[in-house]
């Protein structure tokens, strides 16, 4: 479960506008739109490609279920290949992400509560664990299957971005631990740059 990237500030304002000529900006004005992971990844960048890339490598749904899904603004959980129109994007950044906006909240927690009755597995969160905004709705659907990455503990969006995509490149799947029982913050983490490259692993779940 990927958190999303800020669909108001100045990327996005690059992206929307009308003069804007590149490829990504022409889609989104389309009738079709432009594949949310796409719109994503250059609203923010290094860090939800790194998300986007490392759910890919390593998203295992069970039947029938996506092995990566979105949180949005408004819409709760999304698709990332489905399509974004301007005029979607330009809502859903009229909305702080914030679990006292009902907005945001209720879809999401509708969704979650879905995907929580129609499956068993691990809910692997790949954002911000230090904060209720995704947390809280999330634990309340999940409980102890809702899981994140504790090398995420003291990084900034842009490591954690880094680390998920190093891991998806060189096929290394990181530990996971539960949200609800995992201490959630520290000490700043080594950037992901200076790691020792990973010893490569096989058939790791």
């Amino acid at each position: 479960m990927l958190s999303p990237a800020h669909s108001g500030g100045e990327r996005a304002t690059v992206l929307l506008r009308t003069q804007a000529d590149f490829p990504l900006a022409r889609q989104v004005r389309s009738p079709q739109g432009a594949p949310l992971g796409e719109v994503f990844s250059f609203l923010s960048g290094l860090y939800f490609r790194g998300k986007l890339a490392y759910a890919q490598a390593f998203g295992r749904p069970p039947s029938g279920l996506p092995g990566a899904l979105v949180i949005s603004p408004t819409e709760g959980l999304r698709y990332p290949e489905e399509r974004v129109t301007a005029e979607r994007l330009r809502a859903w950044g009229t909305v702080d992400i914030n679990v006292a906006d009902a907005r945001y909240l209720a879809p999401l927690s509708t969704h979650a509560r879905a995907l929580a009755a129609a499956t068993r597995c691990r809910i692997i969160l790949l954002g911000s664990v230090a904060t209720p905004k995704y947390v809280q709705p999330l634990l309340e659907a999940f409980g102890d299957r809702l899981m994140f990455p504790p090398d995420f503990v003291g990084r900034g969006d842009m490591s954690r971005g880094a680390l998920l995509l190093r891991a998806a490149r060189q096929e290394h799947e990181l530990d996971y631990a539960p949200v609800a029982s995992t201490p959630r913050q520290g000490a700043k983490a080594v950037p992901a740059a200076k790691l020792r490259p990973y010893a490569p692993q096989t058939g790791k779940r």
